[in-house]
């Protein structure tokens, strides 16, 4: 038997796959033709007038009803939601929270209304059975109850079955939540990328900005960390220098989101995508932020590097008056790990000018920082704008570093170091590129 097997190559398998894929989908809709046909056999509901007020919805508290949602207990949903009535009733519950009460001057317990519906709740756990009989009953597929959509919950849980589902019933890609959130924007996890995919395949529009803040599915992806929605999403089309109200490009979304350490590499590779893609790498953003600013700020040595190797500026100010070199100091201390000397060196390198002596105060805890800035200047600056600010336990562990830092403070410098500091201005951000092709002596 082994003898007359053979291997399928990958053209055959995606033909199998393909084909596969096409007989499901006449399947479905051959079920679904049956049920319409069946529905069509009924009695025919009598005519509503022209000018008739809209129904009004029914509402169930019954634990039961919700039970059989929650457990997708298929047999029991079967016997519950019969009619287009039944299938868009509005699910209620009602909690007791504790709320703070002004005029009683204390936390009281009040009653807070929760609603959803019974195609949400299928939808969000994932019970396509359930969210097919629902729909086949007359469930309404954009119905937002409770502030949302089946499709918004579809996309955030996320489901891609119930979601491609909702979407063969008609459901709105674009339709907008109470929050003003579409359906993509809600696709926030790396494995909702099939979701995001299904969403664009039936006409997500993909630079649709929220509501309040204008925020495309590109801003949420980039400030995410999710390369793979990025680069989706590019291929799409998205506008890579779309701004949010706050002036936020999806660039310096990554950069400011980019906080914690092991998730370092996932905003590199979204920041490389987007740089890639045409993104601005001076773009200032809220408080004139620059995604420079930003990856100095959180301690992003990777990231600082491949923005400046991409022509971002490391002399501007933001609307407080820091430049990068300012951020990456105030940042020092909470990102003590992260090689705050390296970006300080890189900072350097591309044209940075020394800091004011006042700025010393926060790296004089980190002897290696401290030394490239007393060092990056023509003369050492007055050790009275940092000394003080040094540990004392510090200052017994490092103390001939830091004594000959006090020393050293308004001496002349050495007539190399004189010629370094003058060839580091004169090439200010050309200095990494002219570095390698001038004759310099070796080390």
């Amino acid at each position: 038997m082994a003898q007359e097997t053979f291997a399928f190559s990958s053209s055959a398998l995606r033909s199998l796959r393909l084909q596969r894929e096409l007989l499901e989908q006449e399947e479905r809709r051959r079920a679904l033709a049956r049920e319409l046909s069946t529905r069509r056999l009924l009695p025919p509901a009598a005519p509503r007038p022209l000018h008739a007020p809209p129904r009004r919805p029914q509402y169930c508290r019954d634990p039961a009803v919700h039970n059989a949602l929650y457990t997708g207990d298929l047999e029991r949903v079967k016997s519950i939601f019969k009619d287009e009535a039944t299938a868009n009733m509005v699910l209620e519950t009602v909690s007791e929270e504790l709320v703070w009460s002004p005029e009683q001057g204390l936390w009281v317990l009040s009653p807070r209304k929760k609603q959803t519906s019974a195609l949400r709740i299928a939808a969000a756990r994932g019970y396509e059975d359930c969210a097919r009989h629902l729909l086949l009953r007359g469930a309404e597929a954009d119905a937002v109850v409770g502030g949302r959509g089946p499709l918004h919950d579809a996309a955030a849980a996320p489901r891609p079955a119930c979601a491609r589902l909702l979407l063969d019933f008609g459901a709105d890609p674009n339709l907008l939540s109470a929050e003003g959130t579409a359906p993509l924007h809600l696709c926030t996890a790396p494995d909702s990328l099939p979701c995001a995919e299904l969403l664009l395949a039936h006409g997500a529009r993909v630079n649709l900005g929220t509501r309040e803040r204008a925020l495309t599915a590109l801003h949420v992806a980039a400030s995410r960390g999710l390369a793979a929605h990025v680069a989706l999403y590019l291929r799409h089309g998205a506008d890579p220098a779309r701004r949010s109200r706050q002036g936020e490009t999806p660039l310096n979304a990554a950069c400011a989101a980019a906080e914690r350490p092991p998730e370092t590499p996932a905003y590199l590779q979204v920041a490389e995508r987007l740089l890639a893609a045409g993104a601005d790498p001076r773009a200032a953003g809220r408080k004139g932020h620059t995604p420079l600013h930003n990856a100095c700020a959180n301690g992003q040595h990777g990231l600082a590097r491949l923005l400046l190797r991409h022509g971002a500026d490391p002399t501007v100010r933001n609307g407080a008056g820091d430049t990068p070199m300012d951020c990456a100091l105030r940042a020092l201390r909470e990102y003590p790990q992260q090689r705050p000397e390296g970006t300080i060196a890189l900072l350097l390198l591309h044209g940075a000018g020394p800091v004011h002596p006042k700025m010393l105060r926060f790296c004089c805890g980190h002897p290696p920082a401290l030394e490239l800035l007393l060092n990056a200047s023509e003369r050492v600056p007055p050790a009275d704008a940092w000394v003080g600010a040094v540990p004392p336990e510090l200052w017994e562990e490092h103390r001939d570093f830091y004594a000959s830092a006090v020393r050293a403070a308004g001496r002349p410098r050495c007539l190399q170091h004189l010629a370094r500091c003058a060839l580091r201005r004169h090439l200010g951000a050309r200095c990494p590129a002219a570095l390698p092709h001038l004759a310099l002596p070796p080390p």
